[in-house]
C-alpha cells in the first residue's frame, strides 16, 4: 500500500511539474472538492437521474396526459389558457398537442426504453391532432416539430443504434404529423415585408388579426434546423427556404457600425425595436443555429455568419482579462450592450446565456467556454439553482425564479465531453442534488418561484424532461451510444437529436450536393472554416471530420492533457469568480 501511494504521489507531482498553474493549485480546497469523481459515484448519480426522470414522466402520463404539461403540486394536467388569451407565458408554449410526451420521445430512446418509446410514438401517431390554438412559432418548432422529426428519424434508422423502436405497422405517421404542423406554421411567413415571420400562429386559422408585428431575434432566426431537416426529408425546399430567408434578413439588418444585432425587430419595417445585443433571452439560439446548421447541412454561408458573429461578439461584449486561465484582471464576462455602440446596456446576465459555453465548445474555444461556464456554476452554488436574471453589479437576482432550465447542464455536458475532467461530474451531481432537494413536489418537479426562498410554482415545463434530465443522464451514462458516437449527432435547441448524415447535405430538389463537397474529398475548407481558438480542437471539427469519413469517434486528442488532470479553471480564478458573485466560500 505504501509503495502504491508513493507511486501515485510521484505521478501526481510529474503531472503538476508539467504545468506551473497545476503545481500551485494541487493542494487547494477546490482541488480537494472537485479533483476526483469515483465510478461508484457516477453510477449512483446515474441511477438517481433515471429515477428523477421517471418520477416526472410517469406522473405526467398518470395525471396529465393528453394535456401539454403536468402541474406537479396538484397532480393535474395543464393546457392553453383559453379564458385569458393574453397569457402568453402559457399560450406561447401549450397547444393541446400533448407537448410533454412529444418533447420526451427521443429521451426514452436514449435511455434504452424501447417499449415505452413505441408506446409513446403510437399514442402520438393515433391521437395527435392540431387544433384551434394560438402558439409561438418558435416554441412549436423546436419542441413539437423537433420532437416529431427526431423520433421519426430514430425509428427509421436502419442501424437501430438505440434498439428496435419501430411501432407496429409504422408508415411514417410522425413525419406526416411534422409535415402537417410545418404547413400550419408556414403562414407566419406570409405578408411580412421582410420575410421575418410573425411570432404567433393559430394552428387552424393562420396569423391572428391582433398579432404583433414585433418578434425577438432568436424566435425568428432559430427555425433552420427543423425546417431544413423536414425539407430534405420531403424533397421540398419551401420550409428551409423561408427559414433561411428570415436569417438572411436579420443578418442584413445588423448594425453597420458594430456588426451587432438587436433583440427585438419589427417584421414589417425592419426597424430594431429592442436594441440590446447579448447572448441570452431573445438572441441566444440565433447564434447557436448558425453553427449547428453548418454542421448538419454544410452550407458555408452558415459558418461565415457564425464566424463573423463570434468575432463581433468577443470584440464588443467581452469584458475582463485577455485570457481565461492566464494573466491579471477581472474574470472574462460577456455583457449586454447597445447594438449600435457596444456600450454596456445593463448589469444583468440571464439563465439562457448559460448555453453559450456549449456553443463555444462546439466552436472549439474551450478555454473561453471554461470561464463562461464557471460564472454560472458559481451562481448555482450560491442559490442551489439559477435565477432567471442575475445582476452582476449588485450580486443579486433581478428576476428570481428558476423553471428548471437546462442550459447550464447542457454546457456542463459539452465541456465534460470535450475535457473528460471530473470537475464537470461534480457540477452535474450538484445540479441533480439541488433539483431533487428543492424542486421535487407531490408528483413531479416544480418551477422554483424564488431562488432565495425555494418556494415552488405548480408547473413542470416540458423541457425539464426533454433537456434537463437528458443532459444530466448523458453526462453520467458514459457508455451511451450517443456519447460513443458523438460525431454522428447534433442537438437542436430543445435537446432533440438529429443524425449528422450525408443525406442532409443533399438538396434533392437541386439534384446535387450542397456547397460542402463531401464526395470529392475536398479538405480545403478545413484550414479556414475551422480555425480554432487557443489551439484546441473544436468539437464541431470532430463532428465534421468523422461525418465526412463515416467514422464515429469523438476526437479530443488535441485538448491539452492538463484539462483532464487539473481543475479546468485555476483555483485563484475560481475564487475570484466566487467572490465576484458574492458566494460564501464553504471551505
Amino acid at each position: 500500500m505504501y509503495k502504491l501511494s508513493l507511486v501515485f504521489f510521484v505521478v501526481c507531482i510529474w503531472h503538476t511539474t508539467s504545468n506551473e498553474h497545476f503545481f500551485k493549485n494541487f493542494w487547494s480546497p477546490y482541488d480537494e472538492k472537485f479533483g476526483y469523481f469515483s465510478e461508484s459515484e457516477r453510477l449512483e448519480t446515474l441511477k438517481g437521474v433515471k429515477e428523477m426522470f421517471y418520477f416526472g414522466y410517469d406522473n405526467y402520463m398518470k395525471h396529465a396526459y393528453p394535456k401539454d404539461e403536468l402541474d406537479p403540486i396538484h397532480c393535474t394536467g395543464r393546457g392553453p389558457d383559453y379564458e385569458n388569451p393574453s397569457n402568453i407565458n402559457i399560450n406561447d408554449v401549450l397547444g393541446e398537442y400533448s407537448l410533454t410526451l412529444v418533447d420526451t420521445m427521443d429521451m426514452l430512446a436514449i435511455m434504452g426504453n424501447t417499449t415505452e418509446f413505441k408506446k409513446a410514438a403510437q399514442l402520438i401517431a393515433d391521437n395527435l391532432t392540431f387544433q384551434n390554438t394560438t402558439v409561438q412559432v418558435f416554441e412549436a418548432t423546436i419542441r413539437v416539430l423537433g420532437g416529431l422529426l427526431s423520433a421519426h428519424l430514430l425509428i427509421v434508422d436502419p442501424e437501430k443504434p438505440f434498439g428496435d423502436l419501430n411501432p407496429v405497422d409504422y408508415s411514417g405517421e410522425l413525419l406526416s404529423l411534422a409535415h402537417d404542423l410545418a404547413s400550419r406554421l408556414i403562414p407566419a411567413f406570409d405578408n411580412t415585408a421582410t420575410g421575418i415571420p410573425y411570432p404567433r400562429i393559430n394552428l387552424e386559422n393562420g396569423v391572428p388579426a391582433d398579432c404583433t408585428n414585433e418578434t425577438c431575434t432568436a424566435g425568428a432566426g432559430t427555425l433552420v434546423l427543423e425546417f431544413g431537416v423536414l425539407s430534405r426529408l420531403l424533397g421540398d425546399p419551401t420550409y428551409e427556404s423561408v427559414a433561411r430567408k428570415a436569417v438572411r434578413q436579420i443578418w442584413a439588418l445588423r448594425s453597420n457600425v458594430t456588426g451587432l444585432i438587436g433583440n427585438v425587430i419589427n417584421i414589417q419595417s425592419g426597424e430594431w425595436v429592442g436594441k440590446m445585443s447579448g447572448l441570452g433571452a431573445g438572441l441566444d439560439s440565433f447564434f447557436e443555429y448558425m453553427l449547428k446548421s453548418f454542421i448538419l447541412f454544410g452550407d458555408k454561408e452558415d459558418i461565415r455568419f457564425f464566424k463573423e458573429s463570434y468575432e463581433t461578439i468577443k470584440y464588443h461584449m467581452r469584458r475582463g482579462r485577455l485570457k481565461c486561465n492566464k494573466g491579471e484582471g477581472n474574470t472574462p464576462l460577456y455583457v449586454n450592450v447597445h447594438m449600435s455602440s457596444g456600450e454596456v446596456a445593463n448589469y444583468w446576465i440571464d439563465a439562457l446565456q448559460a448555453a453559450w459555453s456549449g456553443v463555444q465548445v462546439l466552436h472549439g474555444d474551450i478555454e473561453e467556454a471554461i470561464c463562461s461556464h464557471a460564472i454560472y456554476y458559481s451562481i448555482w452554488r450560491k442559490y442551489s439553482s439559477l435565477p432567471e436574471r442575475f445582476n452582476w453589479h449588485l450580486k443579486a437576482p433581478d428576476v428570481p425564479f428558476y423553471p428548471l432550465r437546462p442550459e447550464l447542464i447542457e454546457s456542463t455536458y459539452y465541456l465534460y465531453q470535450a475535457t473528460k475532467n471530473p470537475f464537470y461530474l461534480h457540477v452535474g451531481r450538484d445540479i441533480y442534488n439541488s433539483i431533487n432537494t428543492h424542486a421535487k413536489a407531490e408528483c413531479g418537479y416544480g418551477t422554483i418561484h424564488d431562488v432565495n426562498t425555494k418556494e415552488l410554482e405548480d408547473r413542470m415545463e416540458s423541457f425539464f424532461l426533454s433537456e434537463t434530465c437528458k443532459y444530466l443522464y448523458l453526462l453520467f451514462d458514459k457508455d451511451n451510444h450517443l456519447n460513443k458516437h458523438a460525431a454522428g449527432y447534433i442537438f437542436n435547441t430543445e435537446g432533440h437529436i438529429f443524425p449528422v448524415s450525408r443525406e442532409f447535405r443533399k438538396k434533392v430538389w437541386e439534384e446535387e450536393l450542397s456547397a460542402w463537397e463531401v464526395d470529392k474529398g475536398d479538405d480545403s475548407y478545413m484550414n479556414e472554416d475551422f480555425k480554432t481558438e487557443g489551439g484546441d480542437i473544436p468539437f464541431s471539427k470532430a463532428v465534421v471530420v468523422d461525418a465526412r469519413t463515416n467514422a464515429s469517434t469523438f476526437n479530443c486528442d488535441n485538448i491539452p492533457s492538463i484539462r483532464r488532470y487539473a481543475l479546468p479553471l485555476h483555483s485563484k480564478y475560481m475564487e475570484q469568480i466566487d467572490r465576484a458573485i458574492g458566494i460564501n466560500l464553504d471551505f
